[in-house]
């Protein structure tokens, strides 16, 4: 029994209700690469979106062919989603910090005084 539909492009394909998907190829499911790109020589890269792409070398030309066409682009990079780690919003207290940070005070540390003494040394000279 063959699929009827009111899309007519979907009744002309003629597609069997009874007939078994195949099995998903290796190049079926493309992954999703992350495009990051760079408007000036030195600058940092930014992250302007993601493509789909069956390898890294398509996933550069599809990138390029998306965020470097329209704007000034000098560089590309494009990296796996999966490969990209984050944090969850759980672990918020890894990014607490500590309120005083006299460490970052010179009088902190205990070598003050000799500091100060051998200022003084100087001075007498």
């Amino acid at each position: 029994m063959k699929i009827q539909s009111l899309d007519p492009r979907i009744t002309r394909s003629e597609i069997e209700l009874e007939k078994p998907f195949d099995e998903a190829k290796e190049l079926d499911q493309w992954q999703t690469y992350e495009v990051f790109h760079q408007t000036k020589r030195g600058q940092q890269h930014q992250h302007v979106g993601c493509v789909h792409a069956p390898n890294a070398e398509m996933a550069l030309l599809f990138a390029k062919e998306v965020y470097g066409r329209r704007g000034l682009c000098v560089n590309l990079w494009v990296a796996k989603s999966s490969n990209i780690f984050a944090t969850d919003y759980e672990d918020a207290d890894i990014f607490e910090c500590e309120e005083v940070k006299t460490y970052r005070d010179p009088g902190y540390y205990k070598v003050m005084d000799r500091i100060k003494a051998f200022k003084e040394k100087q001075q007498s000279i």
